[in-house]
């Protein structure tokens, strides 16, 4: 099967997992273009546009977020919210990606309109085999829109 090229736009605030995440993504031969922020207001920043990527040509548009939900600023709940209820952006998929366990984490991100929640791998390896399955599902196996 073919893989679709598209952006993947990575919001965490920790500089280790956003290295490790982009390690695993080209462990993983995943050569999507890949863009990281740091909390909420970066990523709505991003979508829109504005500030550090207002340079961005405006067909510039993800695939798909991994969006942790601890992070300063604006998190990941907030962000989720504001872009879940903006008709530009709400068919973006959202795969939450994040230390919690939370049940009330879980279902109010699924409330919201998260289209998946993943907690964080504890190991590398771990982290590199959720990256393949995340490729493998989001890039290989659903048709995202466009």
């Amino acid at each position: 099967m073919k893989k679709q090229k598209v952006i993947i736009v990575v919001a965490d605030d920790d500089e280790d997992d956003r290295m490790m995440t982009k390690e695993a993504f080209e462990e993983c031969k995943l050569l999507n273009d890949i863009y990281f922020v740091s909390d909420g207001i970066e990523l709505l920043d991003f979508l829109h546009h504005r500030g550090k990527f207002s340079g961005l040509e405006k067909h510039v548009k993800p695939g798909f977020i991994l969006l942790d939900l601890n992070m300063p600023r604006m998190d990941g709940r907030e962000a989720l919210r504001i872009i879940k209820s903006d008709e530009k952006f709400k068919s973006i998929p959202i795969s939450i990606f994040t230390t919690s366990k939370a049940h009330e984490d879980v279902l109010r991100s699924y409330n919201l309109g998260v289209n998946c929640f993943i907690t964080k791998p504890v190991t590398y390896t771990r982290l590199v085999d959720s990256v393949r399955l995340l490729g493998n599902f989001w890039l290989e196996l659903v048709e995202l829109p466009k």
